[in-house]
């Protein structure tokens, strides 16, 4: 698959996804190549929205655009929030942050009442695997990198939020186990880890056409 193949199935996803956003509702935006897809064909259709973005450069281009796009500080709820994935299992477990932004974009996917993926088909995967994007407090930081153990920081200035992006190489064979671990882990901000019942509904392009994955989201 050519990079120009994968740009197309992202813009098909994209295009499909932004065909559920209709006028007047609350929208989060996520972070990403794919997101970068989006954007502008949501724009395009000059729909009466308000928007909130998961990172700087999301909140950017969607202002460049034209989109209305408000801070997250007072959102209580959002109609529907659209976003990528690293990585997408047949059960609906997802691995996000390899943009960086998985604390503020699970977030923005649990206050929304239906959370859309879309992406490419390189996403799909048969068992997740590492490395699984974390952010760290930086208070006590030695202490944390001790108890969770096989994990890099990334080279990377603090996140917006003033975390230390890092990744974690343990085993991803039992996701909700990994996930209420590292949950449970002092000095964790989040992880990249996004359980199926937060997932509404997954847009694949696959060639010329997409491949529509639902979830009976709680």
């Amino acid at each position: 698959m050519t990079d120009n193949q994968l740009q197309r199935e992202k813009e098909l996803a994209a295009k499909t996804a932004a065909d559920f956003v209709e006028a007047g509702m609350s929208v989060g935006l996520g972070t990403g190549t794919t997101v970068a897809c989006l954007l502008p064909i949501l724009a395009a259709r000059r729909l009466s929205i308000r928007c909130v973005a998961t990172s700087p450069q999301t909140e950017e281009l969607a202002r460049q655009l034209g989109m209305r796009v408000e801070p997250f500080t007072d959102v209580r709820s959002l109609d529907i929030a659209i976003d990528g994935a690293d990585q997408i299992a047949p059960d609906g477990w997802l691995v996000k942050g390899g943009g960086a932004a998985h604390t503020r974009e699970k977030l923005v996917a649990i206050t929304a009442a239906r959370f859309i993926v879309i992406a490419d088909s390189s996403k799909p995967v048969d068992i997740l695997n590492g490395p699984l994007p974390i952010e760290l407090l930086a208070f006590g930081l030695g202490s944390t990198l001790r108890r969770l153990g096989n994990v890099t920081l990334r080279n990377l200035p603090p996140s917006p939020d003033g975390g230390i992006i890092g990744d974690y190489h343990g085993p991803l064979d039992e996701p909700r186990a990994t996930a209420t671990w590292l949950s449970g882990t002092p000095g964790l901000i989040e992880h990249g880890l996004f359980p199926p019942e937060m997932v509404s509904t997954a847009i694949i392009g696959r060639g010329e056409q997409v491949e529509v994955r639902n979830y009976p989201r709680s």
